[in-house]
């Protein structure tokens, strides 16, 4: 008796690349391209749509400190992921300048975004209109990130799990990007349907979805194969991670302690 073919049979070598007429893209690059892309886009049409309480002009000085903190945030903390490879890094000096991490692209944007809005005077939220955007754009890299396999390292440790993918090393190991996507997309579910029954506080959005996304990658790093800090327990970016969950922490205890006061005053 012979076997039954199975219905579908799906196999991926990795990494991908696309061909566009004459030329092989890397999969990575392309979808990279369609998060930026896409992203901004988005954002466009949300923000026409959207009251906005920031002017034009400061809500371009607000990008480009975002983009400037993101920039030097995920170049940064990249770097540190690998601090031994600091004073002989692979590939020689390029290694600088491509390394990079969405974790310190996150943090450090908030934090240029902040220090913007000081010195502009403004005390709106702006980060809740890039959260769909940011999610779109995150979805669309871990693609790409995905496609890439083991060249991008963010594949994760092995497994025996019965969905653990083979990566083109022969190890079967936990795609850690497919579950960040699952996850954003739960997310964005989420953060929508919630305000569909509620209305979210100015800036509670962007901070919601933030300190879920540290929250996550805090512990999903437990899976990677990213070594932990000499002495320290936990990797760069997990620490990252606590650092921005502990800000957040913070600032929720502030906002909560007048109300506590109020209650206590009655």
């Amino acid at each position: 008796m012979h076997p039954r073919p199975a219905l579908l049979v799906f196999r991926v070598t990795f990494p991908v690349e696309l061909k566009l007429g004459p030329l092989m893209l890397p999969a990575h690059l392309l979808f990279e391209v369609l998060a930026y892309s896409l992203g901004y886009r988005l954002y466009t049409h949300l923000r026409q749509r959207t009251p906005d309480r920031i002017s034009t002009d400061h809500r371009l000085w607000i990008f480009i400190g975002a983009a400037a903190g993101a920039l030097l945030g995920s170049r940064v903390l990249g770097l540190l992921e690998h601090p031994q490879e600091l004073l002989q890094p692979p590939g020689g000096w390029l290694y600088y300048l491509t390394n990079k991490t969405i974790v310190g692209g996150l943090l450090g944007g908030l934090i240029g975004v902040e220090m913007t809005k000081k010195r502009l005077g403004v005390t709106a939220s702006s980060g809740d209109l890039m959260v769909y955007p940011l999610l779109l754009g995150m979805v669309l890299g871990r693609i790409g990130c995905f496609l890439s396999g083991l060249e991008d390292g963010t594949y994760g440790t092995a497994s025996t799990l019965p969905w653990a993918l083979d990566l083109g090393d022969g190890v079967l190991r936990h795609p850690t990007n497919l579950y960040e996507i699952l996850f954003l997309l739960m997310l964005a579910a989420f953060l929508y349907l919630l305000e569909r029954r509620q209305s979210l506080p100015d800036g509670w959005r962007f901070r919601l979805f933030l300190a879920a996304y540290l929250l996550f990658r805090l512990l999903v790093e437990f899976i990677k194969p990213a070594p932990a800090l000499p002495g320290l327990w936990l990797t760069s970016i997990q620490w990252a991670c606590v650092a921005g969950l502990g800000y957040y922490a913070w600032l929720w205890g502030r906002e909560a302690a007048p109300s506590r006061s109020a209650g206590l005053g009655r």
